[in-house]
């Protein structure tokens, strides 16, 4: 009889769709940004600043890291799974990982909506 080790992994179909959902936002997002760039031609701060002053290309842009960090959380998350053994120090890293991207993510709202 074989004996099933379950080690607490959220492996599945959800985190299966999470990354290919925010995988193809930000790639969407990056060709946008990279049509937009081409066209505006931005060198300096102003015009990067025009850029971002309407409201569309803020909540896309926001869009676009809210996909990135939960991407990472996924994937960083699966590694602590499978390679960090001590419950205490895997639980350790999944909290520092979830504050800084946490902290990344007000940093976002806060470099948006201040330009």
């Amino acid at each position: 009889m074989v004996n099933r080790h379950i080690t607490g992994a959220h492996y599945g179909l959800k985190d299966w769709l999470i990354q290919r959902v925010t995988a193809t936002i930000m790639a969407l997002y990056t060709v946008l940004f990279a049509v937009i760039y081409f066209v505006s031609c931005p060198t300096d701060y102003f015009t990067w600043s025009y850029i971002f002053q309407s409201q569309w290309m803020r909540i896309i842009t926001l869009l676009f890291f809210f996909s990135l960090f939960w991407h990472a959380w996924v994937g960083v998350r699966d590694i602590y799974m499978d390679y960090i053994q001590s419950t205490a120090l895997r639980l350790g890293f999944q909290v520092v990982t979830v504050v800084v991207l946490l902290a990344y993510a007000l940093w976002v709202v806060q470099i948006l909506w201040s330009v």
